[in-house]
This record gives structure tokens, sequence and C-alpha cells, in this order.
């Protein structure tokens, strides 16, 4: 009895305070902007540790790509000491502070350590604004997950473990700060990010963090489009795409967020053309090579723009127009839950309208789409499209050729499919022309005739 007394006092939470060397961490691994913010704050009096992701993938022997400061000054406070800082937020007040790397502004977040407090709530328990500040102790309890609750002192190289984050990161768990109903309660998002970290990560969510989230899933219905948006924006770039949408979908978190994938993932051709696509993005991500936002979500909205589109066509007739009219309805349903911004949107929409153009080989067409902007990013969606079965093989492989041969061989290809085309058209009949009437019969103008 008094030995499980003891057992469970020695495991109950408190700060360990750990040598980062030991883990294999050291200050010339952080990001020069983070450890100015950390050495100018204490500097000025004020505790500052990077926080949160920064230090978890590092102890995961991963390059981190955002560094998050909290510390034991106010907003106001930062920016004093940081001038050129701004500070943004209503629901959790946040500040920005500037740095020029390599001539690039790169921004280091800043927050305040928050306190435990009543916070203003809506009826589902949501907190709708939370700007009351505490000690580190504190601000470490209101953090999501164990992992993130680490906190690395890069004067000292010390790291500020408050609930076994280390110990859960070494076991692969990924565990929820107190109460994990309450806390979902609290912020539905932090189901998405428990899918996200899991799958990117590779930790299991330990029982209690993962059962609650079936149940709360309802609750994402209440947060704003435009964060959903975010939060869909890290799980499709997270580098491990294709194993978050299957989680998601697990934990029946894709009916409030993205109900089409349902529908994707009923057949294997849809379902593999999406897989291939989220893959390929995940490629160029661990080789560090840009990304597109438009080209992905071309990518996941594309079966429901093509369903409709040849329904649309055969009431309408022309193709064009019937494309048109199918994206503006998927781009609506859509809208009601991710408020895709207009930048990708637009990018998106271009890549949609070109592949139809692809159909057109004879005469200068060929050449004009070879001129558009977007033409290299719809012609890669061309050839998903023909890997995964959507559309003849053929006609991206006329295009993979017509890439890469001189201007005389580009002409004579145009010239072949225009023969082709000719050859196929059933040759037209001659109309018989009435012999003229003789004079006397002829109808009368206007008449019938």
């Amino acid at each position: 009895m008094i030995r499980k007394l003891i057992g469970r006092v020695l495991r109950r939470p408190g700060k360990r305070v750990l040598h980062a060397k030991h883990y294999g961490i050291r200050r010339e691994q952080l990001h020069a902007g983070a450890l100015k913010v950390c050495d100018r704050l204490q500097d000025a009096g004020y505790e500052a540790y990077v926080v949160g992701g920064a230090v978890r993938d590092l102890l995961l022997g991963r390059s981190p790509k955002d560094f998050d400061v909290a510390t034991s000054a106010t907003p106001e406070q930062v920016k004093h000491v940081f001038h050129r800082a701004r500070i943004i937020g209503r629901r959790f007040r946040i500040v920005h502070v500037p740095f020029w790397e390599h001539g690039q502004e790169e921004i280091i977040e800043v927050t305040t350590f928050r306190g435990a407090s009543d916070a203003p709530t809506d009826e589902s328990g949501r907190i709708l604004r939370d700007n009351v500040y505490g000690s580190i102790e504190e601000d470490a309890a209101r953090r999501d997950f164990t992992v993130n609750a680490l906190y690395y002192d890069p004067s000292r190289e010390e790291i500020l473990d408050f609930h076994r984050g280390v110990d859960d990161l070494q076991n692969r768990k990924l565990a929820m700060i107190g109460d994990p109903a309450l806390r979902y309660r609290e912020d539905p998002v932090r189901m998405l990010r428990a899918v996200r970290l899991s799958a990117k990560l590779g930790l299991r969510m330990a029982p209690a963090t993962g059962k609650p989230i079936a149940e709360h899933a309802r609750l994402l219905e209440n947060i704003p489009s435009a964060r959903l948006f975010d939060e869909m924006m890290k799980l499709l770039f997270s580098g491990r795409a294709w194993d978050c949408l299957m989680l998601l979908r697990e934990q029946g978190l894709h009916r409030p967020l993205f109900p089409l994938l349902d529908k994707l993932l009923s057949e294997p051709k849809t379902m593999r053309f999406l897989q291939r696509a989220l893959q390929a993005t995940d490629q160029r991500i661990a080789e560090d090579k840009p990304v597109s936002a438009g080209y992905l979500f071309a990518a996941l909205l594309w079966h429901e723009v093509e369903v409709l589109w040849h329904k649309k066509q055969e009431a309408l007739g022309y193709p064009v127009p019937a494309l048109i009219e199918a994206m503006n309805e998927v781009d609506e349903q859509v809208s009601r839950r991710l408020a895709i911004p207009n930048r990708y949107g637009a990018a998106m929409k271009e890549i949609w309208l070109l592949q139809p153009r692809f159909e057109q080989r004879v005469g200068t067409r060929p050449f004009r789409l070879l001129e558009q902007a977007r033409f290299r990013a719809a012609y890669d969606f061309l050839l998903l499209r023909a890997e995964c079965g959507l559309v003849e093989q053929e006609l991206a492989d006329w295009w993979t050729q017509f890439l890469h041969v001189d201007g005389e061989t580009r002409s004579a290809m145009i010239a072949r499919v225009g023969n082709s085309v000719r050859s196929d058209k059933k040759p037209r009949r001659k109309r018989s022309r009435k012999p003229r009437a003789e004079a006397g019969t002829a109808a009368e103008p206007g008449g019938d005739s």
C-alpha cells in the first residue's frame, strides 16, 4: 500500500530539468532568430524559452520548420524589447518578431505564459477569449499534448519537462494533458492536431486521448472555416498527407471537415488518383522542393467536378461552359466548410480549365496552351489522370513528346492529328438543289417556296 502511494507520487507530473546535450540538442541547431529573441528577453530580465514543436522535433532527430518562443513578458513588454514586432490575434494575443535570413523575412512567434482561468466559453465549452497570463508551470498545463510541453533554455542548454513529454516521445506515445474530453471541448481543433501529430511523427494515441474523438467530432462544425482551412493545410503538407487523411477518416473527423472523402475512396481509380497526388506532394516536401496548394486542392476536388462536368455537358452540349458551371457548384459546396483563399482557388480552377484544352491538338492551339502560366501544373495533372486511368494514356504521351521535340516535329505531330480528325469525320452528303422554277411559276418574294 505504502509502496503504491510512493509510486503514484513519483509519477505525478512535475518539472524535470534535463541536460539538452545528453539528448543530442545543441544551441547551434536552433534558428538564429529564436536564439536572439530568447537572449534579448532574458537580458531584459524576463524568462524566455524555445517551446513546443521545435524541441519535440529536435528530440526526434528532425529539423524543425518553426521555432516558437514562450516568455514571462507580456505582449506589450515584448514589443518594447523588439520595436519592429507586431501584436496580432484577439482570441490569443501573439507577438510576431521579424528577422531577415538569406534575404527573406522570417517570423519568430512569441507567446506569453498562459495562466489558469475561467475563460469565457460558448455553449459547447469552446474557449472564446483567453489572455490571462501566468507562470511557466501554468503555461505547461495549458498546452495540448505532453510532447509539446517541453521548454528549451538556450542560455543554460537545458530542457524543462513538466509532463513526462520526453518519456512519451521515447515510448512513441501521444498523450493529452488533462482530461481529453474537456480539452477537446475547449478547442475542437486539438482533435485534428492529434491526428496530424500521430500520423506525421509515427506516435500512437494513448487510449484516453483517442477514445473521445469520435464522440466530439461534430464540435468541428462550430469552428470558423478559415481556421479549419489552416488545419487542413497542415495535414496536407505534413509530409504524411495520405496517412493523415486515412487516420482522419478512421477517427470520423472527415465528415465535418471533408465529407467528399468517403466518395473518393469508394472507387479504385479515384482513390489511386488521390493517393498518388498526395504521395507526390509528400515526396516534394521530403526533397525540400516547392509545393502547390492549388494543385493539391485541384486533385482533392477533381472527381466531384468531373462527375458534374459530364452531367452538365449532356445538358448544355458545350464542354467549357459545362466545366465552369461544375467548378462553381463544387466551389460553393466546399466553401461552406473550407474557406479556400482566392490565390489557391484561382490556381485550382486554372488547372481544371486547362484540362479540356489538352484535347485540342490542331492548328495553333497547342502552342497557345504552352504559353499559359499554369501549363506545367495542368500538364502534371494530366499525367496523373492518365496514370490512374481517368484519361487516355495516348493523350498524355502525345503532350510529353510535344514538349521535347523541335518546332518542325511539333508541326508534323499537329498535322497528323488534323489528318486523323478529318479521316474520322463522315463525308458530308451534297445537298441536292431544286431545279430553277420556270418563268411564271417562281414563288412570290417573301412567300413560302
